[in-house]
């Protein structure tokens, strides 16, 4: 066979269908003597056998090497200007309380973003100090709580909500410790449902001045410095997700930094903080080519160092919120395939060209980015090796419906039959966080592998925890 038109731009014909890109695979997983897919020489199929699919299969060791890289680069670089930097681990990327005792055990932070996230860590015994908490609409309950642990931040989005912590701390008699998050204009290259920097969007206070001169970012630093239940740290920027290039970072790093020297002009005051956020991209196809932590770390630092000089301002702490970039490449899921179908699609050109549908026992409910943001994946044969020729493939869910795509364009090996198992990676990030349980499927356990043995960190849901909620019994 040859490569397909109906394969796009970036999607090349692969010379080893059973290859794998190690870019897009936790640094544990490779394929066994045999061929099957091992992590950290456990093969996916004893896997399959203990712990049902779909499942995700999560390497610790690799979750942990990928936190530590992000600690050490970013303090290595930042060590001669601030002292080093404080590394937020984003929750929201994937959370359990596991997890967040790993990424404590690594000197990470923690980023929550909302009560739940804040009983997880609470759970796993994150020191209250080197908590985070965002939202954009932070219930009473979710502030007093904050409040009431002592967190160490409260990333304020709005003046309402500035207005809002405020009373509450003044009332409970405690002062809060703020961000305020900026919106710095900063287009970073992504996709639009991702983008977090614009304007048009329910984040942030807005750096753009009125006619009278005076902007939102501005009217919330006034309001925070003159509070004496708040105490304003500093300020907080997010330009987007999966993104590769330093670019966009340097120029919000710039913009933020322009910012705290207009705050000093103003108010004879140099706030100590700033966060320049996340959104580090990971490799889910060969398209992408993710940047190592140094490399970003080293830009961001150059900028810093200049822009704060220019200014004659005092480098602030610098902090930052990897989430994707550390839980994204640590995961795969692991799928068995059920039903296959090929169907002739229409070209162009007035022909037919072959697309091969393979089915898997999971699909939207543990994976929504497809749907969600067009976001592409690759897959794998996991179960063995084969020399059957590639295919043009599209991996699909259970569901009813028919946008439940995992991996909209892949080669696989034109074998693939019911009973073998699938593995797509890169799926630690925003999968099992947004899984949810439509057509009723119980959501898959999360399996950690840690010194060649793995343990259930998540258990598999079962008929009886979705009945549990249900009174009309």
């Amino acid at each position: 066979m040859a490569a397909s038109n109906l394969a796009p731009g970036w999607l090349s014909y692969p010379e080893d269908v059973n290859a794998l890109r190690g870019v897009q695979w936790a640094a544990g997983v490779a394929r066994a003597a045999d061929g099957e897919l091992a992590v950290q020489g456990l093969r996916v199929s004893d896997l399959a056998a203990e712990y049902s699919t779909p499942l995700f299969v999560l390497d610790e060791d690799d979750f942990r090497f990928r936190a530590a890289g992000f600690r050490d680069a970013f303090n290595a670089a930042f060590a001669g200007l601030c002292g080093g930097v404080d590394v937020y681990y984003a929750g929201k990327a994937f959370l359990c309380t596991e997890v967040a005792r790993w990424v404590t055990d690594e000197g990470l932070r923690l980023d929550t973003c909302s009560g739940g996230e804040l009983a997880v860590a609470r759970r796993a015994g994150v020191p209250a100090e080197n908590l985070s908490l965002h939202g954009n609409n932070k219930s009473a309950t979710e502030i007093e709580t904050a409040l009431d642990m002592g967190l160490g931040r409260i990333v304020v989005d709005s003046q309402d909500e500035l207005e809002r912590v405020a009373a509450l701390a003044g009332r409970l008699g405690t002062t809060a410790n703020v961000m305020l998050r900026l919106t710095p204009g900063v287009h970073a290259s992504t996709h639009e449902f991702i983008a977090t920097a614009h304007e048009d969007q329910k984040f942030g206070l807005s750096m753009v001045a009125d006619d009278a001169g005076a902007s939102p970012a501005a009217a919330a630093v006034a309001f925070a410095l003159a509070a004496p239940s708040v105490h304003l740290l500093g300020i907080h920027a997010h330009i987007g997700s999966q993104i590769f290039e330093a670019e966009g970072f340097e120029v919000a790093a710039r913009k933020m930094l322009g910012f705290l020297a207009a705050i000093r002009d103003a108010h004879d005051v140099e706030l100590p903080e700033l966060d320049l956020g996340g959104g580090y991209g990971i490799a889910y196809t060969e398209a992408d080519t993710p940047r190592e932590p140094a490399e970003l770390a080293q830009a961001m630092a150059a900028v810093v160092q200049e822009e704060a000089a220019a200014l004659s301002l005092a480098v602030p702490r610098i902090s930052i919120e990897p989430g994707r970039a550390i839980a994204g490449p640590s995961t795969f899921t692991l799928y068995e395939a059920g039903v296959r179908k090929t169907v002739q699609v229409d070209t162009a050109e007035g022909g037919t060209l072959p697309r091969r549908y393979v089915s898997v026992d999971g699909g939207m409910s543990d994976n929504a980015r497809p749907v969600l943001y067009d976001a592409d994946y690759t897959a794998v044969l996991a179960s063995r090796v084969t020399e059957g020729e590639p295919i043009m493939s599209r991996v699909v869910g259970k569901h009813c419906e028919s946008g439940d795509i995992v991996v909209r364009d892949v080669y696989l090996p034109e074998d693939v039959a019911a009973g073998d198992l699938l593995a797509v990676p890169g799926t630690g990030a925003y999968c099992w966080a947004l899984a949810s349980n439509y057509n009723y499927l119980a959501r898959p356990a999360v399996v950690a592998v840690r010194g060649g043995t793995a343990r259930t960190i998540i258990r598999r849901e079962t008929e009886d925890d979705l009945l549990a909620r249900d009174m009309g019994a």
